[in-house]
């Protein structure tokens, strides 16, 4: 265990469930197309993503990170193997309950931030809960909290092109915040940003580990920032090649 991974599991608050994996992946394989001209983008995945901490995914471009980050977050099905979050096989999930699940218990971050232009900050934040009809005080309420957890109160109501890449990535992450999830999947969250910025937003995604008490599994090939993740899986050729005891699930005991 490195230094700051030692200071982290200090420093985060307490649970009794804390060791043990919030997702499992289990043996997983996924290809794409099919024949001799198949893809395989993964092949034989296994890792336990632990809960309330942030854990790097890292490979270069094609090595199957974001078809695994897709398949986590309940995007698209495994062509065989096994995931679950919290115990809930996501393959026993009709539609409607993926739907829930991505709508109730993830929250994504993307590269390309993925706000809509014409809205505000504040309602950028507000979108998720509208989908979940959450009344029109309570939601401005707790997305202007968000905004300013992500240290944006008072740029609420500009428009993303009003804003830097980083503010607008902030917003992104305080909008994966309004449903209170369960896990954050971010795909290459700092892939727009310059060195310094995109260290501040994996900085404020372990901040948010701690304070949310919400577990984040984050893509990226930068070693300047994995390096600020408590747990660490690299990819190589759609395979696991190193992944630290952090990731290590039941079935590994």
């Amino acid at each position: 265990m490195t230094a700051h991974q030692s200071s982290a599991a200090t420093s985060a608050p307490a649970r009794e469930d804390r060791g043990t994996p919030l997702v499992v992946v289990d043996d997983v394989h996924h290809s794409f197309g099919s024949g001799p001209q198949a893809v395989h983008a993964l092949r034989g995945v296994s890792f336990g993503i632990r809960r309330g901490a942030l854990t790097a995914l890292r490979g270069r471009s094609g090595s199957g990170k974001t078809t695994l980050l897709n398949l986590v977050g309940g995007l698209d099905t495994p062509s065989s193997g096994r995931i679950t979050l919290d115990g809930t096989d996501l393959a026993a999930l009709d539609e409607a309950g993926l739907l829930a699940l991505r709508r109730d218990r993830i929250g994504f971050v993307f590269q390309s931030f993925g706000l809509i232009p014409v809205l505000t900050a504040l309602e950028n934040v507000g979108v998720p809960m509208r989908l979940r009809r959450v009344p029109a005080k309570e939601r401005e309420e707790r997305a202007r909290t968000l905004l300013a957890l992500v240290g944006l109160a008072e740029h609420a109501e500009q428009r993303p092109g009003e804003l830097s890449g980083g503010q607008q990535q902030r917003v992104a992450l305080a909008r994966a915040l309004a449903n209170d999830p369960e896990l954050i999947i971010a795909d290459e969250p700092t892939g727009q940003l310059d060195l310094e910025t995109g260290r501040s937003i994996m900085e404020l995604l372990r901040a948010v580990v701690r304070s949310k008490d919400v577990t984040v599994l984050v893509a990226t090939h930068d070693p300047n920032l994995i390096e600020l993740a408590d747990h660490v899986v690299e990819l190589r050729d759609g395979r696991v090649v190193e992944a630290d005891a952090g990731t290590r699930t039941p079935a590994d005991a």
